[in-house]
Order: structure tokens, then C-alpha cells, then sequence
């Protein structure tokens, strides 16, 4: 009896290390549920399987992911999907903002946001969406694309990727993300006549992660912008300023995508 107890738990222990190294029914969550980036939180409400996977994921041990691309690609899958249940829970709202106690401004002065709620539970240790973005991803891992591949549920944030997030193949879907986050004018935009780069209001939260000053700044964001102004940018650092860009908080609901008719 004892034996098959031990072959149980060795069974259950494969299957999560299985589970934590492969994403893939979040992969098949986010192509049922998501188009280029807009979330269709309707049909997502209603889906089991989110909690399914949310479930799964609140079973592993990220202590046995020793690998640091696999260990990655865990909280960052672990920040989207959560975000993403949150949301659905409390669906319809105009805004992650609405889920906060006190408004965003008076929320992140009293830590009453949505994101310092511990909703998250991993292998027992309750989180939040903060904890897992700043006491985790942040400390444990020196690696500024996290922050085009973290979705935060609103429209200025970077567009919510239509699979998970794996190991295997990590570096080349966090340059994908960056790629495609400085290259889209509604959330970064290029001048060279006035060597003004219009960027993310992201870029601003975060810049001690991209450099220690402005021009370190440029010289990062040069990697991804569009070519045409990635030579000046890297030659002519110190004659570009930076515009930071509003933000938009409006839910990334499909039915606010553009050209998107509301009775579909």
C-alpha cells in the first residue's frame, strides 16, 4: 500500500514538473478567447478551462523549476492568467481600475489596488499581482521585455499575446513583444525631425529598469524601434528627448477593438 502511495505522489510531482514546463491549455484559453490583442471577456467568463489552468498553477512549486527560462515564462504566464480571471469575475467593467478600493490614486497610496490583493495562491504562498511582478519577475530576473509581455487588462498595455508563454522558445517571444510594442504608433511613436521619441508611459513607471538616465533609455528602445530611426538613435543619443504618452486604461474588451460592431 505504502508503495503505491509513493508511486502516486511521484506520478503527481511529474505531472506538475510536466505542467509547469508546458502552457499549453492557456495557449488553446487565449486563441479561443483572444484577437490581436483584444480579449473577448464574454465568452472567457464562461470558459472553465482559465480556472482549470489557474488551478494547475497554483499546485506547482516554482522551487522546482530550476530552469530560468522555464522559471520566467511561469510568472509571467502566472501574472496573465490571473489578471485575467480577476477580471472575468467581476465582469462587465470599464476598467481594471474599477476593481480598485479607493480609486487608482488613493489605491496605490494605501495599497488598495486590485494589484496588492493576495488572490493569488502558489503552492500555498499567497501573492499578489504585485508581488509577482515587483518582488519576483523584477528581483529574480534582470530582464527588461517583461514589461511589453505583462498585460495588465487595459488598452495602453502592451497587446496580450494570442499563446502562452514557454521556456523553450522564451527569448524569441519576449523580442516578438518588444518588437511589436515599439513598433505600434498607438503605444510608441517616432519623430526624427524633432528627435522626439513618444513613448509608453510604461517606459516612464519602469525606467530604472532600461537605464540610468534618458539617454540609456533611447539607446535601449533604439534595439526595437523601427529601423529607420534606430541609427540616429544610436549615433545621436544625446540630441533625442523623450515624450512620455498618456495612458489609457480603458478594459482591452474586444468590443472596444476598432472597427469592432458591438452587436457581433
Amino acid at each position: 500500500m505504502k508503495i503505491v502511495k509513493y508511486i502516486c505522489a511521484v506520478i503527481v510531482l511529474l505531472t506538475l514538473s510536466i505542467n509547469a514546463q508546458s502552457h499549453k491549455l492557456f495557449t488553446e484559453i487565449l486563441k479561443s478567447h483572444v484577437s490581436d490583442g483584444w480579449v473577448d471577456y464574454v465568452k472567457l467568463k464562461d470558459d472553465a478551462r482559465l480556472k482549470e489552468y489557474t488551478a494547475a498553477l497554483e499546485k506547482i512549486d516554482p522551487d522546482t523549476i530550476k530552469n530560468a527560462d522555464l522559471r520566467l515564462a511561469f510568472w509571467i504566464n502566472v501574472y496573465n492568467a490571473f489578471t485575467l480571471e480577476i477580471i472575468s469575475e467581476n465582469y462587465p467593467v470599464e476598467s481594471i481600475n474599477d476593481l480598485h478600493k479607493g480609486g487608482l490614486i488613493l489605491g496605490q497610496i494605501l495599497g488598495t489596488t486590485i494589484w496588492d490583493y493576495e488572490f493569488i495562491e502558489i503552492n500555498g504562498e499567497k501573492l499578489s499581482l504585485n508581488n509577482v511582478e515587483h518582488d519576483i519577475i523584477r528581483v529574480e530576473f534582470n530582464e527588461p521585455r517583461i514589461h511589453f509581455a505583462l498585460v495588465c487588462a487595459a488598452i495602453s498595455c502592451p497587446l496580450l499575446r494570442s499563446e502562452a508563454y514557454e521556456g523553450y522558445k522564451l527569448n524569441e517571444q519576449l523580442n516578438y513583444e518588444a518588437y511589436k510594442f515599439f513598433r505600434d504608433k498607438e503605444r510608441n511613436y517616432f519623430d526624427a525631425a524633432t528627435k522626439t521619441a513618444h513613448l509608453s508611459k510604461i517606459i516612464d513607471w519602469f525606467e530604472e529598469d532600461f537605464g540610468e538616465n534618458d539617454q540609456d533609455i533611447i539607446k535601449y528602445v533604439a534595439k526595437f524601434a523601427p529601423v529607420e530611426y534606430q541609427e540616429s538613435m544610436l549615433n545621436e543619443t544625446d540630441k533625442w528627448e523623450i515624450d512620455y504618452l498618456s495612458y489609457d486604461w480603458t478594459l482591452n474588451d474586444i468590443i472596444h477593438m476598432p472597427g469592432k460592431d458591438s452587436s457581433d
